[in-house]
């Protein structure tokens, strides 16, 4: 270990999620999200990935607070796993592998330190409400965007058949690490979207961002059974309406609001 390691923390004024893609396409160092602020570590300096988020801020006009600091390795590693938390969302208990399971509930274990998704940002707990309220036992799932796999392993547990996708092949990666380490398994992974699907599914998520939803809509709506449901995520309120009209054609079944950010289930009719 070294005597010393690099601690870079933006604090964006809004388009969190922005930043959280961005910084996920630069870097797999170990992260942290705090109340709105974004703390990457590393033995490594990280002066260049500071200067491509200040050069991505200014380009959006977004204000930014970022901070880099060196500081005295004191096993920062184990501190950050020591900061794991539990989290309870409807029949699941989500957990770092550090915390024991809890008796009667669907056990899913993620450590925080491997990649995106830990149970805790309101846009993966109201997914995994959704798939705890409407997701099936045998039906066929597409985890778009899958990221750390907990959406595709939520639904695994519920013993769905599972496929998933994403565009960064750390996280496909680490997908396949945490299926094994829950003791489940998927049908399909590929790195990449939509565009590689070649069939149809009973259920089609996707935690993204606003945009690349507007952007993959049509796309999204192909990979949809007759009568199949699509959850849809990662949306800022502000942007709801655009998202919403982007898939005005299906039946509107139920919106999850959890602070600034909504999660969409909607339903494709055989008339659709």
């Amino acid at each position: 270990m070294s005597k010393y390691y690099f601690e870079l923390t933006l604090k964006p004024e809004n388009d969190y999620e922005l930043f959280l893609d961005l910084i996920d396409s630069l870097t797999t160092d170990a992260l942290e999200e705090d109340n709105g602020a974004i703390i990457i570590r590393s033995e490594d300096e990280l002066g260049d990935l500071k200067f491509g988020i200040e050069e991505f801020a200014k380009t959006l006009s977004i204000n930014c607070k970022i901070t880099y600091e060196k500081k005295e390795n004191s096993d920062w590693i184990k501190q950050y796993q020591e900061s794991g938390k539990s989290v309870e969302i409807g029949n699941f208990f989500i957990r770092p592998s550090w915390e024991e399971k809890k008796e009667g509930k669907i056990d899913i274990i993620i450590n925080p330190a491997l990649s995106f998704g830990s149970g805790h940002h309101e846009t993966t707990s109201s997914c995994v409400e959704a798939i705890d309220e409407y997701v099936k036992e045998k039906q066929t799932v597409l985890d778009v965007g899958t990221g750390s796999g907990i959406l595709a392993i939520a639904a695994s547990k519920k013993g769905c058949v599972v496929d998933i996708c994403d565009t960064d092949e750390v996280c496909v990666i680490d997908t396949k690490s945490n299926f094994q380490l829950n003791g489940v398994t998927f049908n399909d992974s590929w790195i990449g979207s939509t565009n590689k699907v070649t069939k149809k599914y009973d259920v089609v998520i996707a935690n993204i961002v606003a945009d690349v939803l507007v952007m993959i809509a049509s796309d999204l709506k192909k990979c949809m059974n007759d009568n199949g449901l699509l959850i849809i995520s990662g949306i800022l309120d502000k942007h709801i309406n655009r998202v919403l009209n982007k898939f005005k054609d299906l039946e509107e079944v139920k919106l999850i609001h959890k602070n600034e950010w909504v999660t969409v289930i909607i339903k494709k009719n055989k008339e659709s």
